[in-house]
């Protein structure tokens, strides 16, 4: 049997709950997976909650798109991996079809990497969404340049502090805005070239400040919202202003009419344009395992750990946009 969390129906943290059902066991292209930690990502809490990409085509329902673990059983067919070996789980199948939120959980081959030497299951668990997101977002999409500014907001989340790191080793000039001026030394530590307090200061106006008037040829946002109006000042004529989340939870505009309609492009951004396309995969995953390798990358934690068990804990605290800093991971006891 395995520990798995389930949910019957839409709703907050409270629908989630424990099950102990059968793992079952691993189809051609499929891997039995033992789960040491999960890294908790916004695509659960809005799958959760009827608002993902997709909807839940039936419940109960499972949850849970990246881990880390070792590998139980491979299934038929599947090679290059053995009973006992370290991996992660990277968030490129459907919750619809797999989860890991389980103490045992079955996910397809293709869906694991061997974990780099020296990287735990803690760590593990928290790389490979941020990492392959920004890559996705900045380079595959945005076409971020060496030399070029890019505007990262929500810059102390997983994705906002991955994507640091990705536009430092692309030779880009990142500029984080953050909510609270308690983040403004961590995010210039984390290597942020200039670091803005949305609270304190105009974005725009300071981003304008920061590139001579330029404005940044790439905004990546997380928030999205009516704020979108004043980000759109910060981008450079013919930028583009990329949204990939929607942390406000309010009606985004449009605001090109509002600013004497500039050379704006604006579109959205999800994972799934990088993971499922098998090109810009194999470039992202390539490009992940290189910064880990040189020590470039690396997991940004948030030190508050919860258990399996504690996981409605864990969606509350993750539903509380300025209480976190890195990614939010679930250890897993066995």
């Amino acid at each position: 049997m395995s520990r798995t969390v389930l949910f019957h129906e839409y709703g907050g943290p409270e629908v989630l709950a424990l099950a102990d059902i059968p793992p079952g066991d691993p189809g051609p292209g499929e891997v039995l997976v033992r789960v040491d930690a999960i890294g908790l990502n916004r695509a659960e809490a809005l799958f959760r909650s009827g608002h993902y990409i997709e909807p839940v085509r039936r419940f109960p329902a499972r949850l849970g798109l990246e881990a880390a673990g070792t590998v139980v059983a491979p299934g038929p067919g599947v090679t290059g991996l053995r009973p006992g070996d370290e991996v992660s789980v990277l968030p490129v199948f459907s919750q619809n079809d797999y989860g890991v939120y389980a103490d045992r959980a079955l996910v397809p081959a293709s869906a694991l990497v061997r974990r780099p030497e020296g990287l735990d299951a803690v760590g593990g668990a928290a790389v490979w969404m941020p990492y392959l997101t920004a890559y996705g977002g900045l380079v595959e999409v945005g076409g971020l340049r060496p030399g070029d500014a890019v505007v990262l907001t929500a810059a102390s989340s997983g994705v906002g502090l991955a994507a640091l790191r990705v536009a430092a080793r692309v030779g880009a000039v990142p500029i984080a805005v953050t909510r609270s001026a308690a983040k403004r030394r961590a995010l210039l530590a984390a290597g942020a070239a200039e670091a803005v307090v949305s609270a304190e200061e105009d974005v725009a106006d300071r981003v304008l400040e920061i590139t001579g008037g330029r404005g940044a040829p790439l905004v990546f946002d997380a928030v999205a919202g009516p704020g979108v109006g004043d980000l759109a000042r910060a981008v450079a004529p013919g930028g583009t202003l990329l949204l990939y989340g929607m942390a406000s939870g309010e009606e985004t505009p449009y605001p090109a009419f509002g600013l004497g309609m500039p050379a704006l492009n604006m579109r959205t951004y999800t994972l799934p344009e990088t993971v499922r396309d098998p090109e810009r995969a194999r470039r992202a995953v390539a490009f992940v395992a290189a910064g880990l390798r040189s020590g470039d990358f690396g997991p940004a934690v948030d030190p508050n750990r919860f258990e399996l068990a504690g996981i409605a804990d864990a969606h509350r605290y993750m539903e509380q946009v300025d209480a976190r800093v890195g990614k939010i991971v679930v250890t897993v006891d066995h």
